[in-house]
């Protein structure tokens, strides 16, 4: 089965973030035999801005630690690795910033041919939640408004008819609040892809309702460096949503 045809599969599924520059070799295993254990779905990997070089160090320990798969949630064009499973292919199609539609996609292009790597063109989203986060910042955009369901909108059917496979909104790392639920709702009714939702979700009854707000995806990351025992609450709270 291809990471896409995963993600097409009916029932809701669970994503954990994980930034390589962060976690120590012990906590990376640790992540990933518990995710095993409640049936995460995915590792997302990657970060804004990586400085320690810990990427296809991280990616190994994950790959030998459990079956999961892992796809890389880059925040450039270098980071790249073909020691993972999966690429979401990542067109900023929220802001105006031209090398984040297109302009990096040019450069990683050809590497992506020649690594093997199963490529997922997305469509990102930031939408705004609270306070500036690195990723607006490192990207130089603006996110949608976190009451302006309609520009969501149509930005994600934008994305889709340009051809997209996913659709990802995301409030951002360290955001004070998650992307709404009437946005997550009103994207989801505008689209016919699966849609990733992450940043902001702490509790696992916020997880459950963006998923059955429209969330095909939920993903979590800077809670579990908080609270590592809340992944098998968030999990049971993905996985039990309709």
């Amino acid at each position: 089965m291809t990471i896409h045809e995963k993600f097409l599969q009916s029932g809701k599924k669970l994503a954990v973030l994980i930034d390589p520059d962060k976690p120590s070799d012990e906590e990376i295993v640790h992540i990933a035999q518990k995710s095993a254990e409640v049936g995460v779905d995915f590792f997302f990997v990657g970060g804004s801005l990586l400085t320690d070089n810990n990427l296809d160090h991280c990616i190994k320990l994950l790959k030998v630690s459990s079956s999961i798969p892992v796809v890389l949630f880059p925040g450039n064009s270098h980071q790249l690795s073909s020691n993972a499973d999966g690429f979401l292919f990542l067109s900023l199609i929220s802001g105006r910033n031209a090398e984040m539609l297109i302009g990096r996609h040019v450069i990683a292009a050809p590497y992506l041919r020649l690594s093997g790597l199963e490529v997922l063109s997305t469509g990102y989203m930031l939408i705004e939640s609270g306070r500036p986060t690195t990723v607006s910042y490192m990207s130089n955009s603006f996110p949608i408004p976190a009451d302006k369901n309609d520009i969501a909108m149509c930005t994600a059917m934008a994305g889709e008819m340009l051809g997209m496979k996913l659709i990802f909104m995301d409030a951002g790392s360290g955001a004070i609040n998650n992307v709404p639920e009437m946005m997550v709702k009103a994207v989801k009714q505008s689209i016919g892809i699966p849609l990733i939702v992450g940043g902001g979700i702490r509790t696992p009854e916020c997880a459950s309702k963006l998923a059955s707000a429209g969330a095909d995806v939920i993903v979590i990351g800077n809670i579990l460096e908080e609270n590592p025992s809340l992944l098998q609450s968030i999990a049971d709270a993905v996985h039990g949503s309709q």
